[in-house]
């Protein structure tokens, strides 16, 4: 019997989903993730453009806000059956960056996490206190025996080998200490960040801005993350960011960045 087709899950940071929608329906064409997690959609929920991801093979649930921020949830095939909407630990919080579901056997948390600049100030401390909450929820989801990934725009570089020049930022709040302690405090509860498990110390990136060529010079930044839990880390065969996406026509400055995983969970040698 043929082995089974590995199971993709994406996220991609679509900065605009009604802009970028063309950009979007294509890429679902051609890599055909199972599941997708977007963020940054820049819609109220009535203006999300629903009928066109259905019509591409998907159910899909969202958490939209007007003009800013905005989560979705997409299954090829099946729909999402959702869990949690928003982050716990702050009730007046309704910024909308958290969205829960379960989908082709996986729990997914899609994660808009702020950006926090300019720092210090009002914005980076919402930044802080919004990971210290994802940080308490999570240790609740690392040791599930159900197989968790917690996906999407981290907006923290981990370290300096994850942008190409980190001189001309280190001021932004996406290089701090107090980001990046937190981002590493993640891991230590037992989370693996696949991409740095697929490709080691190798240099890899998800994000170009707009701004001095840095997309035809490559030089970018690597913000975002899929995190896996205990239970599901095991059955990671490959990672890796689909590029061509970022080479379109009035692209978003991210590039979908995805994760394969058997479809069981593999078996522990004696």
């Amino acid at each position: 019997m043929p082995a089974r087709k590995p199971l993709k899950l994406a996220t991609f940071n679509i900065n605009g989903v009604r802009s970028r929608l063309p950009a979007l329906l294509a890429w679902l064409d051609r890599e055909a993730p199972d599941i997708a997690c977007l963020q940054e959609l820049k819609a109220p929920d009535e203006a999300f453009p629903a009928n066109p991801i259905r019509d591409a093979g998907y159910g899909v649930i969202w958490h939209g806000q007007r003009s800013w921020n905005g989560v979705a949830i997409l299954a090829r095939g099946q729909d999402p059956l959702e869990s949690r909407r928003g982050l716990p630990g702050d009730p007046r919080d309704t910024q909308s960056r958290y969205l829960e579901a379960a989908a082709h056997g996986l729990v997914v948390g899609c994660l808009y996490l702020p950006n926090g600049n300019p720092q210090p100030g009002p914005k980076f401390d919402y930044k802080l206190a919004w990971f210290d909450r994802l940080l308490e929820y999570a240790g609740q989801l690392v040791d599930s025996e159900h197989p968790v990934a917690l996906v999407g725009d981290y907006n923290v570089v981990p370290t300096d080998e994850d942008i190409y020049n980190p001189r001309s930022w280190r001021k932004d709040a996406l290089l701090q200490p107090e980001s990046r302690d937190r981002y590493a405090a993640l891991l230590a509860q037992g989370w693996t960040d696949a991409l740095r498990q697929r490709f080691g110390q190798e240099r890899i990136y998800t994000f170009w801005d707009y701004f001095r060529q840095h997309w035809e010079r490559n030089a970018g930044l690597r913000i975002d993350h899929l995190l896996l839990n205990r239970t599901l880390a095991p059955r990671l065969t490959d990672a890796g960011v689909d590029r061509w996406v970022r080479a379109l026509p009035s692209p978003s400055d991210h590039a979908p960045t995805w994760v394969a995983l058997t479809r069981t969970r593999r078996k522990t040698l004696p």
